[in-house]
């Protein structure tokens, strides 16, 4: 591959990268770049919204460079402030680690372990932030330097403010240590979601006040959910998570609609996505779900689920002749069975998400997730079917 093709393939998805002429100058020195991640254990389960960040850091591995994957096993008991509308509660100790097992474990179905630098930011940040005998601690010395003013850019903060939400004073310290973590790691690329750009750019301040040369902070966008509208987030039931079933991520997949799909394709891989947008949208569909089988299982599990959607989906398995349902607009799962007669009212469509009775395409929902116009077929219990249709 030459250079162009790897710089455009380093460039794609993008949001920010700050700055490109840097990045550019370090690709083409010849030095093996240390390029950093840095994850909060906050939870257990690892999604595609996560693997669009460890699918680039995967892209500068395979050019061989340094993936420096950083667990922020200090830095999730503060609580990273970023995107959030109050105070993420701090978690305990036993949780963070119990967190930071699985969060490796699952990393290494992207990312090379073989070429990745694991480091757990404990190992500095508790002697940055101790007290040295007869000086002050190397944070406050740090945190002296930086105006408050400069702390309060961040637009989660000023929107928090305006709508007078407290804004606790370990968020506000937050950048100041996740910033530390890239002179520690002496990176030489940082990535992170969108919503990080303030974050990895006070890396780049941090390191200059130590004399080492600033960080590209190159972002990328944040995955939206299955149901095309709000970023992935178990919080929204709209996820597909790494240790899903084969069944699940390929029957989740193929609920995405049409323009979702291609913002997966180009967020999740290396796929020409000229090619891609020539090919039929159900046939991309099937291969973008093969290709998520296969990263978080294996080949042959991938084969099977597209050959087990196959068989449900063509045969008689399902009814031939199904009751046809526009959809012109998106709205809530349980609106849209009152509207296509499966439930009678709204109380009795969520008894039956609850209860694991309704499927996508296969797929078991288990929350009102917000449906996008699709083709798509929706299934209550054993016998009652509905064949999706994109309305107009």
């Amino acid at each position: 591959m030459d250079f162009q093709r790897k710089f455009d393939l380093i460039k794609r998805g993008a949001v920010n990268i700050v700055s490109e002429n840097e990045l550019e100058e370090k690709l083409k020195s010849g030095k093996k770049l240390r390029v950093k991640l840095g994850v909060d254990p906050t939870s257990a389960d690892l999604h595609l919204g996560h693997s669009v960040v460890l699918s680039k850091l995967r892209q500068f591995q395979d050019m061989g460079h340094t993936a420096v994957l950083i667990i922020g096993d200090f830095t999730a008991r503060v609580g990273d402030p970023t995107g959030r509308d109050s105070t993420r509660p701090v978690l305990d100790e036993v949780s963070v680690k119990n967190n930071a097992k699985t969060y490796t474990q699952q990393a290494f179905k992207i990312l090379d372990e073989q070429k990745t630098e694991v480091c757990f930011n404990s190992e500095w940040l508790s002697a940055f932030t101790a007290q040295r005998v007869g000086e002050l601690s190397e944070f406050l010395n740090v945190a002296k330097n930086l105006t408050v003013s400069r702390i309060l850019e961040r637009e989660d903060f000023k929107n928090r403010m305006k709508q007078e939400i407290p804004v606790s004073m370990l968020e506000i310290l937050y950048p100041i240590f996740q910033g530390y973590d890239s002179v520690a790691v002496k990176a030489d690329v940082e990535l992170g979601g969108q919503d990080q750009i303030f974050n990895l750019l006070m890396g780049r301040d941090l390191q200059k006040m130590y004399s080492q040369p600033p960080q590209v902070a190159l972002t990328l966008p944040l995955l939206p959910g299955t149901d095309g509208i709000k970023k992935m987030s178990k919080s929204y039931g709209n996820y597909i998570a790494f240790n899903d079933s084969a069944k699940d991520i390929f029957g989740k997949i193929m609920s995405l609609s049409d323009e979702t799909m291609y913002t997966y394709y180009e967020l999740l891989t290396d796929e020409d996505m000229s090619k891609i947008k020539s090919m039929h949208p159900m046939q991309v569909k099937k291969k973008l779900g093969e290709i998520m089988v296969e990263r978080f299982r294996s080949k042959e599990d991938a084969m099977k689920a597209r050959e087990e959607f196959e068989k449900v989906f063509s045969s008689k398995e399902i009814p031939a002749d199904m009751p046809e349902v526009k959809i012109s607009s998106p709205l809530k799962l349980s609106q849209l069975m009152v509207q296509c007669g499966i439930a009678k009212s709204g109380n009795e469509a969520r008894r039956l998400i609850d209860g694991g009775a309704v499927r996508i395409n296969s797929s078991k929902v288990d929350c009102d997730i917000i449906i996008e116009p699709q083709e798509a077929v929706l299934q209550a219990g054993k016998r009652n079917f509905r064949k999706l249709i994109k309305g107009v």
